[in-house]
């Protein structure tokens, strides 16, 4: 199993918080079986060859499924001295799952990831319904998001 990026990035901490029979782990190439989204096989190598900027992390369940993942991709930055700010994306967790606190896990681990790359921040951006989850993960809203939605040409 190929995987995105070094297992030496995942929190032992929030491994250990899991259930038993979870596992958290890096993205691996053979995760479409496990119910990734189709374009994986297509992405991965291109992600992998970028393994400093991407990481997309996966709790697997006792059965072998993929049952929540997230991202933090890592962008250096011209402020901050040219440092590092991680942007959290893509975080799901299997409605079947969701109220159990694998949402935390993915969020614990993706800030311990931050820290360990050594990002200045992280930050992301949600939906009005998700910021008392995110407060409760010890994020703060702190600016307005402005969007500007590409049309097609």
């Amino acid at each position: 199993m190929s995987t995105l990026f070094s297992i030496d990035y995942i929190s032992s901490e929030v491994q250990e918080s899991l259930p038993k029979g979870y596992v958290l782990r890096p993205l691996s190439n053979d995760d479409y079986e496990r119910g990734f989204f189709n374009v994986l096989s297509k992405r991965f190598n291109y992600m992998k060859a970028r393994n400093d900027e991407y990481f997309i992390i996966v709790i697997v369940s006792p059965e072998d499924c993929i049952i929540g993942t997230g991202t933090i991709f890592i962008e250096r930055k011209f402020i901050f001295n040219a440092g590092l700010v991680g942007h959290i994306e893509d975080v799901a967790i299997d409605k079947n799952h969701q109220g159990k606190h694998f949402g935390l896990s993915i969020i614990q681990a993706l800030k311990y990831i931050g820290v360990k790359t050594g990002c200045v921040k992280a930050i992301l951006d949600c939906s009005v319904k998700n910021i008392p989850f995110y407060e409760k993960c010890g994020f703060r809203s702190r600016c307005h998001e402005n969007t500007w939605i590409v049309k097609p040409i």
